[in-house]
């Protein structure tokens, strides 16, 4: 499905997911996206800044501009977390806005955007009750989680290298076009 002068926002988060996050990019350009991507600060050791800005056209952002600075992004229409960490998923469910990411993302919920965010954790992480707290707060707040046996289930612990090529980067995608399409986006609907 195409979507013709669409943005979509991915956030990438401190995980080995974030090597792969060209292969989101791809897809979604394919699908007829402009995409943009925004990198929490741990995602920096993980992505060639360089390589994915030449593949979007646009700067990778990571830190907030100054509030006089003009705007290097276009607006976004959608939103994909892709490699969401334990981390980044705890802090956002929280409200806490202390990078540019967090903040881009808990905006969103109260903008209403279609939000899909693609976990990237162990097992023992998964099972931690303040994950399982944050996830169920998230939905709560209109955000599509991709957790569980049809999308993804957390990785046994230290076998991240060995799922990383399996990782379901076109189940997000397809997630926030279903949900343009049913015409859902955030807690507002």
């Amino acid at each position: 499905m195409t979507m013709p002068n669409r943005v979509l926002y991915v956030v990438t988060c401190g995980t080995l997911a974030a090597r792969d996050v060209g292969k989101l990019v791809d897809l979604a350009q394919e699908a007829g996206w402009t995409v943009c991507v925004i990198a929490t600060p741990a995602a920096l050791d993980f992505i060639d800044r360089a390589a994915l800005a030449e593949q979007i056209g646009f700067p990778v952002r990571h830190a907030y501009k100054q509030p006089d600075a003009p705007d290097e992004l276009p607006q976004a229409d959608a939103v994909i977390v892709g490699g969401a960490s334990f981390n980044t998923i705890n802090k956002w469910a929280n409200g806490i806005s202390d990078t540019l990411a967090l903040g881009i993302i808990n905006e969103a919920i109260g903008l209403g955007l279609p939000i899909v965010v693609l976990p990237f954790l162990n097992s023992a992480l998964a099972a931690h009750p303040a994950f399982q707290r944050s996830v169920a707060a998230l939905r709560e707040a209109g955000v599509t989680v991709l957790l569980g046996r049809e999308v993804y289930e957390p990785q046994a612990p230290r076998t991240g290298p060995q799922v990383l090529p399996r990782y379901p980067w076109h189940a997000a995608l397809k997630a926030v076009e279903r949900r343009l399409r049913e015409g859902r986006s955030g807690r507002f609907d």
